[in-house]
């Protein structure tokens, strides 16, 4: 058995299983063997049935003293009930559609049963546990391991399939310097993955998931330094005179916060220097990043450069090329817009203009860094909401000029302890403080039964004349989740607002229908737009005072909070309605935090404690790739450790050129897949 073997070569995994195992990412031994357990349970130890307790798990043993199969002993769903003792009292075991369980069990013969215990009439229970002949080869009993779930596999199942493929981790060969496995005290490979899944003792859980944890950090760690690394060798950068930069902030219509004051000072100053900038502004919604931007922009254009700004959606990348032509009319200054659903003909007049300089600064969403598209001098490079975009989507836009000045922009805020690992190659700047005479968005929570209150709040609204967001997880209904959909609320809505232009838009409409749906409610020709999280970003609608997210139990605080800041962005009171439908004490939690606070980087801090980073930053698409059995926050001590031995493997081998250092590599680009190509 190799470890690059399909899963399908593996006994009780056919076609249908392996589908299932290949969109969890598990596709080969390997990918197996490293699906890691989340937890253990202790069944290492029987407990006397005397000394059961409702509501909790136990491992007991004993004889089957009756055997009862009620109703029709012909129908598969006939329940199947077992009496057992252990000399110390009785326990009822049950199983529901058990005919296929009848003559798994012999009266008189000894069990082990594992499971939750209930109480039933008086009586003790266990439905459905899990269970084996005592004493037989492969007993429940000992520390079990409990894998992350996959519907259509059970623990059992995933249990056995770990087992047959524990003999290919034998191949697994240590590759880490022997000064490194010393100085961190690191168990062996093979130990580690052998006992990360069947541990004989508790100690050797702790030893291995260690050795693993460490492992999985040092290879994210010595990626990251080496981007940053990667940039930093790039010296020679274009130094822009940032001279200009008073007129256009004196003609700006408004006074610069302190924060965005601060902010652009570090950018000029990395404008001003022959390196190549390379800076994060983080600043929550309404800030006054664009303005941050125009500004960099302008003194850009002014030392004869192009600029680009590329925006992961074409709502936000046309509502930024039209904020940018009125920013820059009185300047004439040339504005192209670039996106995937325009004409073959428009955008060839786009790339024609872009080619020969025509257009000063051209706005897009990916479309921009399609092979076609070149700039004749691009000088700075600009991407919005920037964690929707891959390490390698920065890169290549990054590559359509000679080093380009980068400056990024995200409105989701990040807490310092991950920004510093998801943008490790960058300088950080935040812009903390809000503009003056913005009122904090009023947070309100509400119940199903409270609907009707809600939305007359919304009504009261509409009466003077704003509009009103309304936001729903769903696109259509589902059988399997209980929450609204978009479909449904639009028609529900339409219904109760008859007065009203109610719209809906969402993910799975074509191009042009949001955009003509999106138009018509910047434009207040729709007073309340029905929507999916597709306006989550970006949208800038003034006239909208009022937000209802229903089923806000299916978000996560920081996304509550970026579909909140859709509206507040005017001088009017506006109001946000949180409607839950199942109340979870993590719900209840997340509701409380979003109603006392409107502080995105505090909200973000909380959303990393009740969630971790898996859940918010699980995904490549977020630029962190998945991990698989470290989290960055709760394992800290060891990500520390990690980026002093990834410093210490790169100083003495920077591009990983060594042999020695080949499996490294290979972790580092199995982990980062196209957003790293390490240069050998």
């Amino acid at each position: 058995m190799d470890l690059k073997d399909k899963i399908t070569t593996l006994k009780g995994i056919g076609p249908k299983k392996g589908k299932v195992l290949s969109e969890h990412g598990i596709k080969t031994i390997e990918d197996l063997i490293e699906w890691f357990p989340r937890r253990y349970e202790d069944r290492r130890r029987e407990t006397p049935i005397c000394d059961v307790k409702q509501g909790k798990d136990y491992l007991v043993c004993g004889k089957v003293i009756s055997r009862r199969q009620s109703g029709n002993p012909y129908n598969k769903r006939a329940p199947l009930s077992l009496l057992i003792n252990d000399d110390s009292g009785m326990i009822e075991i049950v199983f529901f559609n058990g005919k296929y369980l009848s003559g798994a069990f012999n009266v008189n013969s000894k069990y082990s049963f594992y499971g939750k215990v209930s109480e039933n009439m008086g009586r003790m229970q266990m439905i459905h546990p899990e269970f084996h002949q005592y004493g037989e080869k492969g007993d429940i009993r000992g520390i079990i391991p409990v894998y992350p779930t996959i519907e259509g596999i059970s623990q059992n199942e995933m249990r056995k399939i770990q087992a047959q493929v524990s003999p290919a981790i034998e191949s697994v060969r240590e590759w880490l310097p022997e000064n490194i496995v010393t100085e961190y005290k690191l168990a062996d490979p093979v130990f580690s993955l052998k006992n990360i899944h069947f541990p004989k003792e508790s100690r050797y859980v702790l030893m291995s998931r260690f050795r693993l944890v460490f492992d999985e950090l040092l290879t994210l760690e010595t990626g990251l330094i080496y981007v940053k690394n990667d940039n930093a060798a790039k010296k020679n950068g274009i130094a822009i005179n940032t001279g200009r930069s008073e007129e256009f902030i004196n003609n700006i219509g408004f006074k610069l916060t302190e924060g965005q004051t601060r902010v652009w000072s570090e950018v000029a100053k990395d404008l001003e220097s022959t390196g190549v900038m390379n800076r994060l502004i983080q600043g929550d919604v309404g800030s006054g990043k664009t303005a941050i931007a125009e500004i960099a922009m302008y003194v850009t254009v002014c030392n004869g450069y192009q600029a680009v700004m590329m925006a992961p959606t074409e709502i936000l990348a046309k509502q930024h090329y039209v904020t940018l032509t009125e920013a820059f009319r009185e300047y004439n200054l040339k504005i192209g817009l670039l996106c995937g659903s325009m004409k073959p003909a428009d955008k060839k007049e786009v790339l024609d203009r872009l080619g020969t300089g025509e257009i000063d600064i051209l706005v897009g969403t990916h479309a921009i860094i399609q092979p076609g598209v070149k700039f004749n001098r691009l000088g700075l490079v600009i991407t919005d909401e920037q964690h929707r975009f891959g390490v390698e989507q920065r890169h290549r836009l990054s590559e359509k000029g000679d080093d380009p000045n980068i400056m990024v922009m995200t409105a989701t805020p990040i807490p310092r302890t991950l920004a510093v690992i998801l943008y490790g190659e960058l300088d950080i700047s935040v812009i903390d403080t809000m503009p003056a005479g913005r009122k904090p968005i009023r947070t309100i929570a509400a119940h199903q039964e409270d609907r009707g209150l809600v939305y007359d709040k919304v009504r009261k609204e509409l009466v003077k004349g704003k509009q009103a967001y309304v936001v729903a997880p769903l696109i259509e209904e589902s059988e399997k989740i209980d929450a609204k959909s978009a479909s449904e609320l639009f028609a529900e809505l339409q219904k109760l607002f008859k007065d009203y232009k109610v719209g809906l838009i969402h993910g799975s409409l074509p191009q042009e229908q949001k955009d003509a749906v999106m138009d018509a409610f910047v434009k207040g020709e729709i007073d309340v737009l029905v929507s999916t999280v597709v306006i989550e970003i970006g949208i800038n609608v003034q006239n909208a005072t009022v937000m209802v997210i229903e089923n806000c139990e299916r978000f996560g605080l920081a996304q509550l909070h970026q579909l909140r800041g859709r509206v507040g962005r005017g001088n009017d009171q506006s109001f946000c309605y949180l409607i839950i439908n199942n109340e979870t004490d993590i719900a209840a939690e997340r509701v409380k935090i979003m109603c006392e606070s409107t502080d995105g980087f505090q909200i973000a801090e909380e959303d990393l404690r009740l969630r971790g980073p898996g859940e918010i930053f699980g995904t490549r698409q977020h630029g962190l790739p998945e991990m698989r059995i470290s989290d960055i926050v709760r394992h800290a001590d060891v990500l520390e450790k990690a980026k002093n031995a990834a410093n210490s493997l790169l100083a003495s081998d920077p591009d990983l050129r060594s042999t020695d250092n080949a499996e490294l590599r290979n972790r580092i680009e199995k982990m980062f897949g196209g957003d790293i190509r390490l240069e050998i």
